[in-house]
């Protein structure tokens, strides 16, 4: 079904206030090498910063590679996420990726805002430059595997095709003591890499997002659903709350399943006939066929009720979304992990 409307994300934040619902967003990344981890934590970090309740936030980065970069890439985001998300918010910065941020030109006439800036993209580019050292030598420094548990999940036996499952709370958005620079509270963030044996086919990124929905569900539950590629980010902060105007709109929400957003490339050049066909896709010939009430999901870039991915069987039943997260708080960070890792078993769905 096609929806002209426009969304006023004034206008639910006002009838809503702290009644919006939990966010679940996926980023999935296969390869270190053809997916840099720069790219990586790019994207985390532009959906970490999004103007929305952190409480009712969760990101999970599925890592097909099962690399240890990768990880080491998430922790280091995850600290410099204590700068980047104030200063973020501070000053309205658009788009929420630093390295898309920082490549451009701005300039406000305000020496707090430059002294700030200045500040935060010196911390960004240290991180950056230690991460990449660490993808030069093709592993993680010793001094640095011993300041966090997550490394004892490799060995030198682990590869790529053949790893048991690893989950990782880097950030437990329930910790009161989890603050960015300003005090403010961090959401959850989780690092995840599902099972993988010779023997077992795993299915790609459909079996990656298979394991997310399972993992997800254990940690935090949300009733909706962003699926991201790891070479994206977003570039309005208010995304969130635009997607939730279709999916809470009391008339039609409740026979929304998904609701995408367009494609857009910063890098295409005169011949790169892949990016320009996509923008075609988005702006022509999805426009065309959503008319016709049958919108394909173009893999990214997309909310998802997660009922709908759940083998719920729909029902008119002009219900609303549940509003409050539903994290288990009654477990440890370590009983969320153990169970979790059960869910992103490669077997898990064997006869069902």
């Amino acid at each position: 079904m096609l929806f002209t409307n426009s969304p006023f994300k004034e206008r639910l934040s006002h009838r809503y206030k702290n009644k919006l619902p939990a966010v679940d967003i996926f980023v999935c990344t296969a390869d270190p090498k053809l997916e840099p981890p720069s790219l990586v934590f790019n994207t985390v970090l532009s959906v970490m910063s999004y103007n929305y309740p952190p409480n009712k936030l969760s990101v999970f980065l599925s890592d097909d590679d099962g690399s240890e970069l990768t990880f080491y890439a998430l922790l280091e985001a995850s600290s410099f996420s204590k700068h980047w998300i104030p200063f973020c918010k501070k000053f309205m910065v658009e788009p929420r990726s630093p390295e898309a941020y920082f490549a451009e030109l701005h300039s406000e006439n305000d020496i707090n805002y430059d002294q700030e800036r200045f500040a935060v993209k010196k911390l960004y580019e240290e991180m950056k430059n230690q991460i990449e050292s660490a993808l030069e030598l093709g592993k993680v420094p010793e001094d640095i595997r011993k300041h966090h548990k997550g490394f004892l999940e490799w060995n030198p036996k682990i590869a790529k095709q053949d790893h048991q499952s690893i989950v990782q709370i880097i950030i437990d958005g329930r910790d009161t003591g989890a603050v960015d620079d300003d005090g403010c509270q961090l959401l959850t963030l989780v690092y995840m890499a599902r099972e993988k044996r010779p023997q077992w086919p795993h299915h790609f990124k459909a079996g990656a997002m298979n394991a997310l929905i399972r993992v997800s569900s254990e940690i935090s539950n949300a009733p909706i659903i962003l699926n991201l590629d790891c070479d994206m980010y977003a570039n309005n902060a208010d995304t969130i709350r635009e997607a939730l105007c279709f999916f809470m709109d009391e008339a039609k929400g409740q026979e929304i399943a998904y609701v995408q957003f367009p494609l857009y490339f910063d890098n295409i050049t005169k011949n790169n006939l892949y990016s320009n066909s996509l923008i075609v896709i988005c702006e022509i010939e999805h426009v065309g066929i959503g008319g016709y009430g049958a919108a394909m999901y173009i893999g990214t870039g997309c909310f998802h009720r997660r009922e709908s991915l759940s083998g719920m069987c729909f029902k008119d039943h002009r219900g609303k979304l549940k509003v409050e997260p539903t994290k288990q708080v009654q477990k440890t960070v370590n009983e969320l992990e153990e169970a979790a890792k059960v869910l992103a078993g490669c077997n898990y769905e064997l006869d069902t």
